[in-house]
């Protein structure tokens, strides 16, 4: 393609208020689920540090102990939430920004 073109295409594109809005909504959804996993990590944290007897006690009569499912928890909810962002961009961001390149592409 033709240089002048893309950047023509570039600047249209970044002017456009409606990606200007899917940029904001993307980003927000991507501190929110950053945050969460955040206070999910510091309140793991904050567990180890303060009640180590919690997390060391055995789960049931048998040797785990409860910081291994709450520690297994934690990298699960890490999956969950990066499945959580990419099922959200699919179905709606993916969809309004080829909208907006179809729109500034004709």
């Amino acid at each position: 393609m033709d240089p002048n073109r893309d950047d023509a295409l570039i600047a249209a594109v970044g002017s456009d208020p409606r990606y200007i809005a899917l940029v904001a909504r993307r980003a927000r959804l991507g501190w929110l689920l950053s945050a969460l996993i955040f206070i999910a990590f510091v309140g793991y944290l904050l567990l180890i540090a303060f009640d180590k007897a919690l997390l060391g006690a055995p789960v049931g009569s048998g040797v785990t102990s409860v910081g291994i499912p709450v520690g297994l928890g934690l990298i699960l909810l890490a999956i969950a939430l990066t499945g959580v962002y990419v099922v959200h961009a699919n179905r709606h961001h993916d969809a309004q920004m080829a909208a907006i390149l179809a729109d500034h592409a004709a």
